[in-house]
């Protein structure tokens, strides 16, 4: 792989782990939140980091988007 390929596929990788990590991470806060018996307001909060870690993949989804789009003209 060439210089810009490598770089990209990284990013894709990175992308993909903080995807996976925060589903699980979400997964994860609801079930224990649930079982621990927390309040909704800490449960909230959960999810609310969950949604940035969302936004953030998001935000590197079209950062390599972008950088295709230069790539191919």
């Amino acid at each position: 792989m060439q210089g810009p390929d490598k770089q990209q596929a990284q990013k894709g990788r990175f992308t993909a782990m903080v995807i996976a990590g925060t589903a699980v991470f979400w997964v994860l806060a609801t079930l224990i939140g649930g079982q621990l018996g927390l309040s909704n307001r800490v449960r909230a909060l959960f999810d609310m980091l969950a949604l940035a870690g969302f936004i953030w993949a998001f935000v590197l989804i079209y950062q390599i988007w972008r950088d295709r789009q230069s790539n191919q003209g």
